[in-house]
């Protein structure tokens, strides 16, 4: 069973439990996003990183990489600068970008049913009441769940440190 495109990360994962074919949990444009700013964040302060040089480092197509990092420029992560030394820079701290903040740009609301998105809550149309709703009591739980790691883990986190997995399967010494 395939998947219908254009659907949101959670209910990724969830149809993915569930036996449907989904290829990736999140779109390759967040997955070459998320690359591509982590090139910027290894980057040394104040040099620019052509993307001729990230399309090689990361493997991602040039043409591809060239729309996200403008559409990341749009959305203030990253700037760029013209000329022989150009290139583009990460524009705020490494410590300040999140997963989530980085996914929700690129593929939208990260919650599984419209009725709980932060970023796009509409009302869904079969269902009478949202207070007793069972379907949307465990999903809320599953949406909570998943905006507190991808909230809380930025790419500095990706670049130096265990996976908060690693930290809770590691007894503390």
């Amino acid at each position: 069973m395939e998947a219908p495109k254009g659907i949101n990360v959670l209910t990724r994962l969830t149809l993915s439990a569930y036996g449907y074919d989904i290829g990736a949990m999140i779109s390759q444009k967040a997955k070459y996003a998320l690359r591509a700013l982590l090139a910027l964040a290894e980057a040394p302060d104040d040099e620019p990183v052509m993307i001729a040089q990230i399309a090689a480092q990361e493997v991602i197509p040039r043409k591809f990489l060239e729309q996200i990092l403008l559409e990341l420029k749009h959305k203030g992560l990253v700037i760029s600068r013209r000329g022989k030394a150009g290139g583009y820079l990460l524009l705020r701290r490494p410590e300040t970008v999140t997963f989530g903040e980085v996914l929700r740009l690129m593929d939208g609301p990260l919650a599984p049913l419209p009725c709980l998105s932060k970023m796009a809550y509409r009302r869904c149309s079969d269902c009478a009441s949202e207070q007793a709703c069972k379907i949307r009591h465990v999903f809320a739980e599953v949406a909570e769940a998943t905006r507190e790691i991808l909230d809380k883990r930025s790419l500095a986190d990706a670049l130096g440190s265990r996976s908060l997995l690693d930290q809770i399967k590691t007894p503390a010494d």
